[in-house]
């Protein structure tokens, strides 16, 4: 398991907070986490074995900074947030890999700055939209059913971890509310889900991309890899058997190697 060193930044005139998990040596690779929260897990320890790996903590979503996502008011200020965060960490244009919602933030900052960013990897990101096959609202789905959208397998010791609470009732109770609160602070920028905009800036993406997508996905369903692949010059699309929404995770094996790979191309 990689040495995870924590950092904390001070941003947007100093009244946000931020964490930064760092591990690894080589190359600058920046991973946005999803809605749930960051977890440092074994896709991560992988990249980091080839590359220097900054994982920051969406604003809010620290437990030591709660109220860091007062200052922000919507995406635009979440895009221009995190490219003071590449300025603090010393990064002009990382290699940024996001998954689900960070995917989302991943394609928004290729976008707006398409020099900031020299490759993107998007593992089942939200961000678009289709009448006839829509994006689960999992904020206000039970955790169960979010676990069955989001897993292969959602009886797997994968899934089950998702469902497990700690057997001490405060720590239980801390957990719930640390979850709750991750998603409160996600879901400022993208409620409601539908549609911020980001169909009309993809295409100024310059970055080389790799899309990565399980085929069961039941959270933002595999049509999506071709929406984004049609909108982002060049991409390419690898869809993963035998995983849905965390595919990185669910086929470790397989998508670990492929993402190091593409990013060391």
């Amino acid at each position: 398991m990689a040495v995870v060193h924590e950092r904390t930044l001070s941003v947007w005139e100093n009244k946000i907070k931020p964490k930064v998990q760092v591990a690894g040596s080589g190359p600058p690779v920046v991973f946005l986490h999803g809605a749930y929260g960051l977890t440092w897990d074994p896709f991560l320890d992988e990249l980091a074995k080839s590359f220097t790996v900054y994982a920051p903590e969406h604003p809010g979503t620290t437990w030591g900074d709660p109220d860091g996502i007062k200052p922000l008011d919507n995406l635009w200020d979440l895009v221009l947030y995190y490219d003071e965060i590449f300025d603090q960490l010393g990064l002009h244009n990382p290699a940024v890999v996001g998954h689900s919602f960070g995917g989302m933030v991943a394609a928004e900052i290729a976008a707006s700055y398409p020099q900031r960013v020299s490759k993107l990897v998007l593992l089942c990101p939200i961000g678009l939209w289709r009448d006839d096959t829509p994006v689960k609202n999992w904020m206000v789905l039970p955790m169960d059913e979010v676990v069955k959208a989001a897993f292969h397998d959602p009886n797997g010791p994968l899934a089950q971890q998702m469902l497990t609470l700690p057997e001490e009732e405060t720590a239980q109770h801390d957990m719930q509310i640390r979850l709750t609160w991750a998603l409160a602070c996600t879901g400022k920028f993208i409620w409601p889900i539908p549609d911020k905009g980001l169909k009309k800036r993809i295409h100024r993406i310059q970055s080389p991309t790799l899309l990565v997508w399980g085929k069961s996905d039941k959270l933002v369903p595999p049509v999506y890899a071709q929406e984004f692949a049609n909108r982002i010059a060049g991409a390419r699309i690898a869809m993963i058997d035998h995983a849905a929404h965390v595919p990185q995770l669910e086929q470790l094996g397989q998508v670990a190697p492929l993402v190091r790979d593409f990013l060391a191309s």
